[in-house]
């Protein structure tokens, strides 16, 4: 049987394939997009949290992401958006179908980025995007994250380049820093492996794991709160470096441990400082950095890349650190639960 492990050990030959054969191409449609308005929910809105601020820059773009059911029932849409982006590794998210659909009726271009071409939702859009991944069979997706994200990253590279925004020399650059990061993800798993091994005790015994980000990490974070709540199953949280001082530094205690995640930039002093302060009062702070460290609480992954596309390699440890916990745990994570739950709920068409 198929494990999570077995799909992020797919990620580097995946994600390769997919930017040796990217090519910059003119899109009609593409030159208008100022305004992108994102939907998606759980795991795909994350990635889209992660892929925001690239995707902005790249495309020279605002970029809004809502949860389709609560705009669907709650939501207005801005006058200014002149595209919508449905997000939906499977096809068959029945809120964020619905909420297309009443978007493409109001006359705006509408896009769908999905695992598979033949879905719901690629029937209900004008431009369908392949994740060219096959369809992930394990619930608790990894290799469905660092393709959507990398996806994101090229639909705003190619909106750069239609929109006469980017240049083929940026356009260069960036796809060289993505081969660096992505070739660098059999070192990044070998790496995310020994550090398990070192703090296996201290895994084993944590009731609440936080994960704090910056910038695109922000949505590395969030990601790591839904793989931790699916898969460990203890109470997890992913926040924003500047929102965890506001507020919820207050809960922390000694059964807390606190992930850091940093790269280069100029909030990276600030990490450190939060870091430092908190490390007294919780159970243990560790860091996940794109940097070269020999400290034991940091794992170092050892890429010189740039911030923009720093994301997509440092979502992976906590990918592995999912799974790896769980199971050190005692947890059988093929063993189904809740299994009524779509049918029941219709949250899936």
């Amino acid at each position: 049987m198929e494990t999570m492990l077995d799909y992020i050990n797919e990620e580097e030959v995946t994600l390769k394939n997919i930017l040796d054969k990217f090519t910059l191409k003119k899109v009609s449609g593409f030159k208008k997009i100022n305004n992108l308005l994102i939907l998606a929910t759980g795991s795909s809105y994350n990635a889209c949290l992660a892929a925001k601020v690239t995707l902005e820059k790249f495309a020279n773009i605002s970029v809004t992401i809502e949860e389709p059911y609560n705009f669907n029932h709650y939501g207005r849409v801005s006058a200014a958006v002149d595209a919508v982006l449905a997000v939906s590794q499977s096809g068959k998210s029945a809120s964020t179908i619905d909420a297309i659909a009443k978007l493409k009726k109001e006359g705006l271009f509408t896009l769908a980025l999905t695992s598979d071409i033949t879905s719901p939702i690629a029937g209900a859009v004008d431009e369908v995007i392949d994740l060219e991944m096959g369809i992930e069979k394990v619930g608790f997706v990894t290799k469905g994250y660092v393709t959507t994200v990398l996806q994101l990253f090229l639909l705003g590279l190619t909106i750069g380049h239609n929109k006469g925004t980017l240049t083929p020399k940026q356009a260069d650059f960036y796809c060289d820093e993505l081969d660096k990061v992505i070739t660098a993800i059999p070192a990044v798993i070998a790496k995310t492996n020994d550090f398990f091994t070192l703090h296996e005790d201290i895994f084993k015994l944590g009731t609440r794991f936080v994960a704090i980000g910056y910038g695109p990490n922000w949505g590395t974070a969030k990601e790591f709160e839904t793989k931790f709540t699916e898969t460990v199953r203890k109470p997890s949280q992913g926040f924003e470096l500047e929102a965890y001082m506001h507020g919820p530094y207050l809960e922390a205690d000694s059964e807390h441990i606190l992930f850091f995640i940093e790269t280069k930039s100029v909030n990276e002093a600030r990490s450190h400082a939060l870091k430092s302060y908190m490390a007294p009062y919780v159970g243990k702070t560790l860091t996940i950095t794109t940097q070269t460290t020999k400290a034991p609480e940091k794992l170092g992954l050892e890429i010189e890349c740039d911030e923009l596309v720093s994301c997509l390699a440092l979502v992976i440890p906590f990918q592995i650190l999912a799974y790896k916990i769980a199971t050190a745990k005692g947890i059988n994570l093929s063993q189904r639960i809740f299994d009524d739950f779509d049918r029941v709920l219709k949250s899936k068409v």
